[in-house]
């Protein structure tokens, strides 16, 4: 056990780790990952976007969840139902761009009408496929990062996601009891998933600290609960909703921090660490926090 594990109110390992090239996309699970200032490297690097330049997502057009990616050496593949392979170069752009994600206007860069072709086709209207440009600093929200300087790419407002395997089974657990069937983790499109540690403790901690090796220690601070929309509702391999995952999270996860809005999982920045390599079966350890 490393001393920061012995020092700590919880301790666990990383059970599975998660990266989203391409924003409401499908994720990739892999088993490591490099760790960098925006998070995990080349997680929403890539965005579709409409026609006059604003960020498409799942919430109005499920079936982007059917669209899945693949990181090659030099290129990233994309692959959906009906269509033929779209493979993208990672270091190759079209042109400038200017979008929007959420309240942000950002420069980026346009990958070609080939890319927003396959795209325009797949899902049935206009769009583009974008870039984030590396040279921009997309800064996340000062009050809930605090004095922590931390920029993220086409994330929702954040480096990272991290959830819990114990969340998860116990959300289960609460729809196996209403007569549902189970769902997995990706419904929440998580890029950490915490193993070891009862339901929602990832709520209850501030400061991960991951045990990388080689003396090096990951430190990760848990920053924001993060509010849910209808996107846990998709089944990521039908893209068909149902309000079942919405309304059992509804019975419990009402979270006083954000009003009341229903909360799975938190979001984190990275204060240490960006260069290691994170894998799955590294150890964590971190203190409980109490408002």
């Amino acid at each position: 056990m490393s001393s920061f594990e012995a020092e700590s109110d919880v301790t666990g390992i990383i059970a599975r780790l998660f990266v989203y090239p391409v924003k409401s996309c499908a994720g990739i699970e892999v088993q490591e990952a490099l760790l960098t200032e925006t998070g995990l490297d080349l997680d929403r690097a890539w965005m579709v976007v409409d026609a006059q330049g604003q960020f498409l997502t799942q919430r109005s057009l499920p079936r982007m969840a059917l669209i899945r990616p693949q990181l090659k050496l030099d290129e990233l593949v994309l692959r959906a139902p009906g269509m033929l392979a779209l493979h993208v170069a990672l270091d190759v752009v079209e042109a400038p761009a200017t979008v929007t994600v959420w309240d942000d206007t950002v420069p980026a860069w346009d990958m070609g009408a080939v890319a927003a072709q396959w795209f325009s086709d797949f899902l049935g209207q206009p769009c583009r496929l974008v870039r984030f440009d590396p040279d921009h600093r997309r800064w996340s929200s000062k009050q809930w990062a605090g004095d922590v300087q931390a920029h993220t790419q086409f994330a929702d407002g954040f480096s990272l996601l991290v959830t819990s395997e114990g969340s998860v089974d116990g959300l289960n657990e609460r729809l196996a009891a209403a007569g549902h069937g189970a769902v997995g983790v990706e419904r929440f499109r998580p890029n950490l998933v915490l193993g070891g540690v009862d339901a929602h403790d990832e709520d209850r901690i501030e400061d991960l600290r991951i045990d990388a090796g080689a003396q090096s220690v990951v430190h990760l601070r848990h920053v924001k609960p993060c509010a849910r929309c209808p996107i846990p509702n998709i089944d990521p391999t039908t893209a068909e909703s149902s309000p079942v995952v919405g309304d059992a999270l509804s019975a419990y996860r009402s979270d006083k921090r954000l009003q009341g809005a229903i909360t799975f999982g938190m979001n984190a920045v990275v204060v240490r660490g960006a260069g290691t390599l994170l894998r799955v079966g590294q150890r964590f350890g971190a203190n409980y926090c109490f408002d």
